[in-house]
């Protein structure tokens, strides 16, 4: 890309940028486009991490080029066009993202078949809802939002070439009109329709996961009920809990294991029972319940270890996405509001309230 990429977390205010305003742009005007466009990043490049590079950028070279920007279009068509564009630059350099059940089949509930670290660039990786989550309180505009970075269909984009993406993301995600996207694409009406007609076929080719359903009174329960099986390490409980055709995955590791009654067996492996005594501390990621999870730190108190992204449908938890804080450690728990470390003096600094007390 021309321009270089900040370091993350990328959260600095483009206002406070020592860049001259310009008076067709008000200061604070390029700012507050910031979530909806870490949305729209995050679909195009399937990463959290990635996507804040490419909002910052984004507003970067807004900011750098304000003066040029004529009214002829909304400022929100112009940052999309721009968003668009350093996506697709961004996309050059990197291999396509996969969830570890694209990588192979599944494998027995066995520690020895872990295999080795894939690096951070294999992996489709989570946003915080706080980040990327339209603040609105319509349940259709919620549903919506859910439905589409739910991490199956992120991982289903990949698929698509970047045009095609963008187009149907804008088209179908964003509900902009045909004409619209074939502004901001410079290509024609057409063009647009055809790769629309190119990318659902391509959608509905890939195998897709169940659904996961809107949270009710009753998935609270589930979810409490998960925090407490847990947190004991009770796994019969637990695998109660989950799907007879649950999965559970761990990038950094390809492994995933399909199956309650595997999935369980997995736990009482070695390497995974040193997780016995962890404490979980709700959070929300790809419009779902998720979970920082901190295990026993032999230096005292707690360490983070995962995070654990739930998917539900029908009564029953049918997805455990594993992101290992081995993924990043450095960045992936403040992304998501999670403290560095649990117990002890640290605990107290964050202010932390009981983990049964859960995040709707």
């Amino acid at each position: 890309m021309t321009d270089v990429l900040l370091d993350r977390p990328a959260t600095a205010s483009i206002a406070s940028r020592s860049v001259a305003a310009t008076a067709s742009l008000a200061p604070g005007e390029l700012e507050s486009y910031r979530r909806e466009l870490t949305g729209y990043c995050y679909r195009m490049l399937g990463s959290g991490f990635e996507a804040e590079d490419a909002v910052q950028e984004t507003l970067l070279r807004a900011w750098r080029h304000a003066g040029r920007f004529e009214g002829r279009s909304s400022v929100r068509s112009w940052l999309y066009r721009i968003a668009t564009n350093v996506c697709i630059d961004m996309h050059r350099h990197v291999q396509r993202r996969a969830r570890p059940m694209e990588m192979g089949p599944s494998s027995p509930p066995e520690e020895s078949f872990l295999g080795p670290l894939l690096p951070e660039g294999t992996w489709v990786l989570p946003i915080s809802d706080a980040r990327a989550a339209p603040e609105s309180t319509d349940p259709a505009e919620i549903a919506q939002y859910r439905e589409s970075v739910r991490l199956a269909f992120v991982t289903a984009l990949q698929h698509l070439p970047p045009r095609q993406r963008a187009a149907l993301i804008l088209c179908e995600v964003l509900r902009w009109q045909a004409s619209e996207v074939a502004e901001l694409l410079d290509t024609s009406v057409a063009a647009v329709n055809s790769a629309l007609q190119r990318a659902r076929a391509t959608l509905d080719s890939l195998r897709d996961d169940a659904h996961p359903r809107m949270l009710d009174d009753t998935a609270a329960d589930l979810l409490r009920r998960y925090v407490e099986a847990f947190e004991h390490y009770d796994v019969e409980r637990l695998v109660q809990l989950l799907h007879e055709d649950a999965v559970q995955s761990m990038p950094p590791f390809a492994m995933w294991v399909k199956g309650a009654q595997n999935i369980g067996r997995f736990m009482l492996e070695p390497g995974p029972s040193a997780c016995r005594g962890s404490r979980l501390v709700a959070t929300a990621a790809n419009g779902c319940p998720a979970f920082g999870q901190y295990k026993p730190d032999p230096a005292g108190g707690l360490a983070p270890w995962s995070l654990q992204v739930l998917e539900i449908s029908g009564g029953k938890i049918t997805s455990i996405n594993h992101f290992l804080a081995l993924v990043d450690l450095e960045s992936l728990f403040p992304a998501f509001g999670l403290p560095s470390h649990l117990g002890g003096p640290a605990d107290e600094a964050t202010g932390l309230e009981p983990v049964t007390s859960l995040q709707s």
